[in-house]
């Protein structure tokens, strides 16, 4: 229970933070937003009488205040380009940045430690084509893995969509089409950081004394690769897995706006575009919540295969 504590804190002091930076990062357009909302030609005095209706020209410091007691109510304001509230352009556009986050740090998680497990273990070709991968992986981004499954699957093949994004809820076959080729993009980038990780922890556990001592009292070698040195050295793969995750959402990003998918982040950038703050900060705010939930269940995951990790 103490583990679990400091862990909660942790993450909401982690969530507090980072709200505080955005807002003083974003602030010095504040004295834009009243122009980009009535247009270029209004008179100063109009924008001084919407400045005033929106709370802009109050300090910084007080702004935040007003808008974080907001917040803990559950109201993230408004949008000043539409009439939409926050939370609900958040429950619209988070579902599928979520599904894409979910489904590729799963698969990263299973094809690495999978792929890391079997080059510590045979040390042949599966070991020199996991470090060709996790060199291609590290010098290629994931845009422009994109744009090559976008040129070979969509356009020449035909495959998949180049573009657009279909729910599930109306046609899970169309949802599924429009989700392969980012979740790939993602998914070969993040894969080969997770299986180097793996990799190198399982071969450094298989040279403890206690492996030594597990083979001589006859246990098989799946045995002694899964039930012991498998536990030890996932410690440090799911480590890495939730490394990843930060690196997932920021590809993705990037990856929602090449394949037109209405997720968080073209709705960040749509908001930042525009200087519509209140979006901005909610959408922020989100990945944030989605990376401490990320680290925290890691982080129980690894107090549970390590006690160690929970008495320090």
């Amino acid at each position: 229970m103490p583990f679990l504590l400091k862990r909660l804190i942790s993450a909401v002091s982690l969530v507090f933070g980072t709200s505080i930076i955005v807002f003083l990062m974003l602030s010095p357009a504040f004295d834009n937003i009243a122009f980009n909302v009535l247009g270029e030609n209004a008179s100063p005095e109009q924008a001084a009488a919407l400045n005033a209706e929106l709370g802009l020209d109050r300090p910084v410091l007080v702004q935040y205040a007003s808008w974080l007691v907001s917040a803990f109510t559950g109201d993230l304001g408004e949008s000043l380009f539409s009439t939409q509230t926050v939370m609900q352009a958040l429950s619209v556009r988070m579902p599928v940045t979520v599904a894409l986050v979910i489904i590729v740090t799963l698969l990263s998680g299973v094809l690495g430690f999978a792929i890391g497990v079997a080059a510590a273990v045979t040390r042949g070709w599966v070991d020199r084509t996991l470090q060709f991968v996790a060199t291609l992986g590290d010098a290629l981004p994931a845009f422009i893995i994109a744009l090559f499954l976008v040129t070979l699957f969509a356009i020449q093949l035909g495959w998949f969509p180049a573009t657009g994004y279909t729910a599930p809820g109306s046609d899970i076959g169309g949802w599924v089409r429009t989700m392969t080729l980012p979740v790939v993009a993602l998914t070969i980038v993040a894969v080969a950081g997770v299986a180097q990780q793996v990799r190198s922890s399982m071969i450094q556990t298989l040279r403890l004394d206690y492996v030594r001592t597990l083979r001589s009292r006859g246990l098989s070698e799946t045995r002694v690769v899964v039930a012991h040195v498998l536990r030890n050295a996932s410690t440090t793969g799911l480590t890495a897995l939730a490394v990843q995750v930060v690196g997932i959402l920021g590809g993705a990003v990037v990856i929602e706006q090449i394949f037109a998918l209405p997720g968080l982040g073209s709705l960040a950038i749509e908001a930042s575009s525009r200087t519509d703050v209140d979006v901005v900060l909610g959408a922020v705010l989100a990945y944030v919540v989605i990376v401490v939930i990320v680290n925290l269940l890691v982080d129980l995951i690894v107090a549970w295969l390590n006690p160690k990790v929970r008495l320090a």
